[in-house]
């Protein structure tokens, strides 16, 4: 799989990232681990991760997958955090995700932007990784009002021995009140993208390349193969990484052959 340099940073990734926010539905550790480890087979070698995701399992395995492979590199976030426990079991899991059916809040991501609530989720992603350092770092759906702060910034730079690079993600409405900001915590922005509606423009309006791209399946016409949609993606954005996820073994393949041919977007 073709790996590009991220822009403005020093890390190279490949042109597709392993997305795990869906790991978690392929059921037990073990399932989980095997197609995390298939998809390095295919080519991969970033992958992006979040504690809320799998309410922490995502981690979890991707740590056992990565262990003792620090040639492939990883971004996680803080900000967005899993209801209840930070390291509760699969039948844990399960029933708090059955209950959030009913009871919304049972499931919904808690939201928290305080300094010590990112350090100590950042010692917990480390942990369950099984790292020592975190190639790149996101802040997850921030607040510009409250992340442009000196407490922040302190924090970036205690950190910089163990975090390489920071950023933000989130959707238009979030990351467009950061593009113009001098500030270590917005070098990178990850944000979602289609082939319709073009969001990710906001980006490259203010002047600034594409690095992360995210959401081209669920928000981009049905009436496009997969093919045409995975080429497009990588044409709107051809200097950075477009990350994807799949339950889908015969998928990672695809992935694979269509970021080593040549992308032109669909006519």
């Amino acid at each position: 799989m073709d790996s590009v340099r991220l822009p403005r940073t020093n890390l190279t990734v490949t042109r597709f990232t392993f997305g795990t926010a869906s790991l978690h539905h392929l059921g037990s550790a073990k399932a989980q681990a095997a197609h995390a480890a298939a998809s390095i087979e295919a080519g991969f070698t970033h992958f992006d991760t979040a504690p809320l995701y799998g309410f922490g399992s995502a981690e979890r395995v991707l740590g056992t997958v990565l262990a003792g492979s620090p040639e492939l590199t990883v971004t996680t976030k803080v900000g967005l955090y899993p209801p209840g426990a930070s390291e509760p079991s699969r039948a844990a899991i399960t029933l708090r995700k059955a209950a959030g059916r009913i009871w919304p809040a049972m499931s919904r991501a808690i939201a928290d932007l305080s300094v010590d609530r990112a350090r100590a989720s950042l010692e917990g992603s480390l942990q369950r990784l099984r790292r020592h350092r975190i190639e790149l770092l996101l802040i997850h759906e921030p607040n510009a009002a409250l992340l442009n702060t000196d407490e922040w910034l302190r924090w970036v730079e205690e950190e910089r021995g163990r975090v390489h690079h920071f950023g933000i993600a989130g959707p238009q409405e979030i990351v467009q009140p950061f593009l113009r900001m001098a500030n270590p915590l917005t070098a990178v922005i990850q944000t979602r993208d289609s082939l319709d509606g073009c969001e990710a423009d906001i980006v490259s309006n203010a002047g600034r390349p594409l690095q992360l791209t995210y959401g081209y399946f669920t928000a981009t016409s049905k009436a496009l193969s997969g093919n045409d949609i995975l080429t497009g993606a990588l044409a709107r954005n051809p200097a950075g990484s477009v990350v994807v996820s799949t339950r889908s073994p015969a998928r990672l393949a695809q992935f694979a052959k269509i970021a080593k041919s040549p992308t032109q977007a669909p006519s």
